[in-house]
């Protein structure tokens, strides 16, 4: 690590920060506009996804899965990691105002612009839109209502930010409850231990849901989404100043990485043509359980590994990545609501959304917030 004095253990966090979980959560963000992106043509999400598309190629479900299921339980962990660096250097009221800035402030003021964004886009969709998915024809039907029922309110893809505030609470209630030593023991000196048991901490979470697992987008907390991504959130909290207990577990990296991937194809020879749900058979569940929980591992052991120096991409697309997070959704469903009409192969309508939406949110960041007040917010 870049911030590690010679003969420290590699990913010991030395300094301030460690920089390679900057670079993790930024490529972290990035697969998060691809998948995104590749959900239009997703055969399995072709009756609920508003861009959904006529061209869609089954192999999608099988390429996008795999890094969803790491994707979220890594930016909680990292999330959790910095909530205890926080808390060690500016004490608890000190995390509670940065949380009120960076994280509350943010989703209080970008909630009702990325809801009204979208159901403005949506509904001008549904209306213009000449080869419109499923979804725009059953919003069609909504809108012809003469009296349509309130759709309950949805937190949308900021569920994230949702989250991120209850287990901020969650930490301050262990903290004023004094569980700090319990805490501190869920991240041992070895990590064997903690690293094997982390699927069966996850397991009935991802049984009390569909598969594959759904945002959890209401404004009610799900239980399933707490059983599942709580467990990261508070083992970043645990490897906070210990991140050398992960040494041990370089040597299980290829090995580690390859049992991944064979369970994640034993889970999509599980799953039936379409999504699975309310509820998720044991045996499915377990499967995405160990995917999620050691692939997750697997993505923090190789970035602690290999992002151990400044990459000026990276660190240029860790600078905007909030900024990215917030809008980036918005702007593929226009992209991608305007492809809907223009029958050119998917690949290409794939690239074209994908480049379009990075070149949005990076331009838009550099002139509204690099060198703005809103940097603080969401810099």
């Amino acid at each position: 690590m870049s911030d590690a004095p010679r003969g420290a253990p590699a990913g010991a966090p030395m300094g301030p920060r460690v920089p390679a979980l900057d670079q993790l959560r930024a490529l972290a963000m990035g697969v998060g506009v691809l998948f995104h992106a590749a959900l239009a043509y997703s055969p399995w999400l072709f009756p609920y996804w508003p861009t959904a598309s006529d061209a869609n190629w089954a192999g999608i479900d099988a390429l996008v899965w795999l890094p969803h299921l790491v994707r979220m339980p890594l930016f909680f962990l990292v999330s959790g990691y910095l909530a205890a660096l926080l808390l060690e250097r500016r004490g608890m009221g000190g995390l509670m105002r940065q949380r009120v800035r960076r994280i509350l402030v943010p989703f209080l003021v970008a909630w009702p612009l990325v809801h009204l964004s979208v159901s403005a886009l949506t509904g001008w969709a549904a209306t213009e839109v000449a080869a419109p998915s499923p979804f725009l024809l059953a919003v069609r039907e909504y809108l012809a209502m003469p009296d349509p029922p309130d759709l309950p309110l949805s937190t949308g893809h900021l569920w994230f930010l949702w989250y991120l505030l209850i287990f901020t609470v969650l930490l301050w209630v262990s903290r004023t409850l004094e569980f700090d030593a319990a805490l501190a023991r869920l991240g041992p000196r070895s990590l064997a231990p903690s690293a094997i048991g982390l699927p069966i901490l996850l397991w009935p979470g991802f049984m009390l849901t569909a598969a594959p697992h759904p945002a959890p987008e209401s404004l009610f907390p799900q239980v399933w989404a707490l059983l599942v991504y709580g467990p990261f959130f508070a083992l970043g909290v645990a490897l906070h100043g210990r991140l050398d207990a992960l040494a041990p577990l370089r040597r299980w990296l290829w090995p580690g990485a390859i049992a991944c991937l064979a369970l994640y194809l034993a889970f999509l020879r599980q799953l039936p043509p379409g999504p699975v749900g309310p509820t998720t058979p044991w045996a499915i569940a377990a499967l995405e359980a160990m995917v999620a929980g050691w692939g997750t591992l697997v993505c923090l052991v190789a970035g602690l590994r290999w992002l151990d120096r400044p990459r000026p991409w990276l660190d240029r697309l860790a600078g905007s990545a909030y900024w990215t997070y917030l809008l980036h959704l918005p702007v593929v469903f226009a992209i991608q609501y305007l492809l809907l009409d223009v029958a050119w192969p998917w690949p290409v309508e794939f690239v074209l959304t994908v480049v379009a939406t990075f070149a949005i949110c990076l331009a838009t960041h550099a002139l509204l917030v690099k060198r703005t007040r809103l940097k603080r917010y969401v810099g």
